[in-house]
């Protein structure tokens, strides 16, 4: 049975969810991944009102779509930020509240324990997101910084998310961290550490998206072979470099779409992701859920991107072999 193709809808927040699922279906999609931001999935609505729910899941059923996976990025990224006004731009008035740092990320807290509420309440049973970063400034290691600086930003992240994670653990919904530049965890050795950090417990796993390992020459294959059993959910996203001489992998402080950067994203099957080398290691780690296409293409149309991706993902995914291809030959 193939896996469900689905729609990540951060980037199409813009348009009412009544608007998008009809236009999710005609581009060829199974279900969405819902994001809680714009009026996609409202947190506060979905814990106070019945027919939210109610619903919600018959719009979603009108259109033929199943709902796998809640995304907040956006709360998630500022439990462990350094905030300042950028976190202003994509958090709600209630969440933000009166801007002062440590109350933020303490409202950002109570705002993802909420959304694992509201996830289960819609029968939800992963929430994928973002937790930020006390230490991702840090990168560099100059002016030269001693360890204990990072053992500090991973211990600050799990003295903030561990009493989150007993909010899942108590509602049976598992976090996805979507492993990415700014987050705690960002390659294949920062996210052991993560594991670590939290010691390991099962609420906790990733949302692996291989556009953001791929521009750091990490594998992505690689990745799903070594979190095996932690990937609760899977993005199709892509991403090509354009290393020519002049510019470099840290992208020069140039807006995504600009021509001039090291790297960008990519419509799904455009760029140098090997997709499939990860479908043969999610079938590896016997992986069934879907494939959540999270589009991002700042040269191209989206309806025509989120169109290709689907087809293209349908077109890439395959089974694993029920037998050897040889096993004919095998003495009876």
């Amino acid at each position: 049975m193939a896996r469900p193709v689905t729609l990540f809808t951060g980037q199409w927040a813009d348009l009412p969810i009544k608007e998008l699922a009809p236009l999710a279906k005609e581009m060829g999609y199974d279900g969405l991944e819902l994001a809680c931001w714009g009026d996609h999935f409202e947190v506060d609505k979905a814990l106070e009102s019945d027919s939210y729910i109610k619903d919600l899941k018959g719009l979603l059923q009108k259109n033929g779509l199943q709902v796998f996976c809640i995304g907040n990025h956006l709360v998630g990224q500022s439990v462990c930020d350094p905030i300042d006004q950028r976190h202003k731009a994509i958090l709600s008035p209630k969440i933000w509240g009166d801007g002062d740092p440590e109350g933020v990320r303490r409202r950002a807290a109570e705002g993802m324990k909420d959304t694992a509420r509201a996830a289960a309440k819609l029968g939800v049973k992963v929430v994928s997101g973002f937790t930020g970063s006390s230490v991702w400034d840090k990168l560099y290691f100059f002016p030269p910084t001693p360890p204990e600086v990072a053992e500090a930003g991973f211990a600050d992240f799990a003295a903030r998310w561990n009493p989150i994670l007993d909010v899942f653990d108590e509602v049976g919904v598992k976090f996805g961290l979507e492993v990415h530049p700014s987050e705690i965890a960002y390659d294949i050795y920062t996210a052991e550490r993560a594991l670590e950090a939290v010691g390991h417990r099962e609420a906790f796993g990733f949302n692996f998206d291989p556009s953001h390992l791929q521009w750091q020459f990490v594998d992505p294959a690689k990745f799903v072979d070594r979190f095996a059993d932690r990937i609760y959910h899977v993005h199709m996203k892509d991403a090509a470099t354009m290393l020519d001489g002049i510019s470099g992998i840290l992208a020069s402080h140039l807006s995504f779409g600009d021509h001039r950067r090291g790297w960008d994203f990519r419509s799904v099957g455009r760029g140098d992701v090997d997709f499939q080398s990860i479908i043969r290691a999610l079938n590896r780690a016997g992986y069934n859920g879907p494939l959540s296409i999270e589009w991002e293409d700042s040269g191209m149309d989206r309806v025509h991107g989120a169109s290709e991706s689907a087809q293209f993902t349908r077109e890439v995914d395959f089974q694993p072999a029920g037998q050897a291809f040889d096993s004919a030959f095998e003495k009876k």
